[in-house]
């Protein structure tokens, strides 16, 4: 008897030193590394891109699986996290907005970017006024929201079982995961730093163009571009990894796509721009804009014996395509100093303004719309500037892919 005890004893010992796998340090970490990307696949694919945007719908089966995953591996309720995106696209960089970093600094939203949401958590009219549509069948009344804590207890008991003491170390990795990853780096450093595609209407940018680690929520300017796509990648060396497990279960009849990123179509150069210029113009607006982007940066460089000084060439090649309520307020003397030393910049800027108010002038009739964009095209061709004119013809080339 006394052997049989000792004889248990060292089993459990060897249990809870080695777990029911006996995995070796490198094998355990590729399985941790494996289970939290299962955790950024399901926030990305059914809390992002399912929930709070519908840009896609998902069959009762993996939307559920997801659900539960999330349960286990971030206590994270669907309709709280759902709520709180919603008001931050609602809000983006303004009073309201639950973790801008423009608003709050970006060391409180990357360090502190979870307790910002537990905040916002608490807030009943945010909870009211965003959530509505998501899950509440019984499950969620009766296990998920109130018991929000025994998923990730049942995660831990999990964890160690599997992997012995150090399933503790794999536990606390899934924990910090999302609030490292998508409240600190996403929140955080994707209002902060990286690449624009589109000049969107807050400060959100790129990441990487290589979407993997986090699901393809590296593309955040993409996404806050066009918010209701099931797609963030759009152009050809991005990667969203998010996108191709979407792709997948769309083929296996578990996934419908509800909308994707518009694109441009051109054909031949219209004799004027017409209404359905104008149409194509306003659907396509971002990657219209992009382009024009694209040539006044090109004529920065062209421009650079006139603009001098190495601070307004850095500065001008920086801002001068962007919005100007964009433009920090440390770079306005320099791009004055290039506008003024260049009237070509000074007249693509001024013009640049002028074709972003079509769209924003909400009160004038289409018609009237479209007799400004005429004159628009025709006072750019006649610029004398080689890339405004080259904007121009392309322009009234642009079609809408549903025309």
């Amino acid at each position: 008897m006394q052997l049989l005890d000792s004889a248990v004893i060292d089993a459990l010992i060897d249990w809870m030193a080695h777990g029911l796998f006996d995995l070796a340090w490198w094998q355990i970490i590729l399985v941790m590394l494996g289970l939290t990307h299962i955790t950024i696949v399901s926030v990305t694919i059914y809390l992002h891109r399912h929930s709070a945007h519908r840009a896609l719908d998902l069959h009762p089966i993996p939307a559920h699986l997801f659900r539960f995953w999330l349960w286990m591996t971030t206590g994270q309720l669907t309709k709280e996290w759902t709520a709180i995106h919603r008001k931050h696209h609602a809000k983006c960089e303004r009073d309201g907005d639950p973790h801008s970093p423009q608003l709050y600094g970006i060391k409180t939203v990357f360090w502190q970017g979870a307790e910002l949401y537990r905040a916002e958590a608490k807030n009943r009219d945010t909870l009211e006024r965003y959530g509505h549509n998501t899950p509440d069948d019984w499950i969620e009344r009766h296990l998920y929201t109130p018991y929000s804590a025994l998923g990730v207890s049942l995660m831990l008991i999990i964890d160690i079982a599997l992997f012995g003491f150090i399933g503790l170390t794999v536990w606390a990795v899934q924990m910090l995961w999302i609030p490292v990853t998508a409240a600190g780096i996403i929140n955080g450093f994707g209002h902060w730093w990286g690449y624009r595609n589109f000049e969107a209407h807050d400060a959100s940018t790129n990441i990487s163009p290589w979407g993997i680690i986090i699901g393809g929520e590296e593309l955040h300017n993409n996404h806050h571009t066009y918010p209701t796509s099931a797609k963030l990648s759009v152009k050809p060396y991005e990667f969203d990894i998010g996108w191709m497990y979407i792709s997948i279960l769309s083929a296996l009849g578990l996934a419908r796509v509800k909308k994707t990123p518009p694109r441009a179509a051109y054909g031949d150069v219209r004799p004027v721009a017409d209404e359905k210029t104008l149409e194509a113009l306003i659907a396509n607006r971002y990657e219209v804009m992009a382009q024009y982007a694209r040539g006044l940066r090109k004529l920065v460089a062209q421009e650079a014996a006139n603009l001098g000084d190495a601070r307004v060439l850095r500065d001008t090649s920086r801002w001068m395509h962007r919005d100007t309520e964009k433009v920090p307020a440390e770079a306005q003397a320099q791009l004055a100093q290039a506008r003024q030393a260049s009237p070509a910049l000074d007249k693509m800027v001024h013009m640049r303004e002028e074709l972003r108010q079509i769209w924003l002038n909400t009160s004038q009739s289409r018609e009237q719309l479209a007799a400004d964009l005429q004159s628009w095209c025709r006072r750019a061709e006649d610029s004398g500037v080689a890339a405004l004119r080259e904007f121009s013809m392309k322009l009234r080339s642009v079609r809408s892919r549903t025309a």
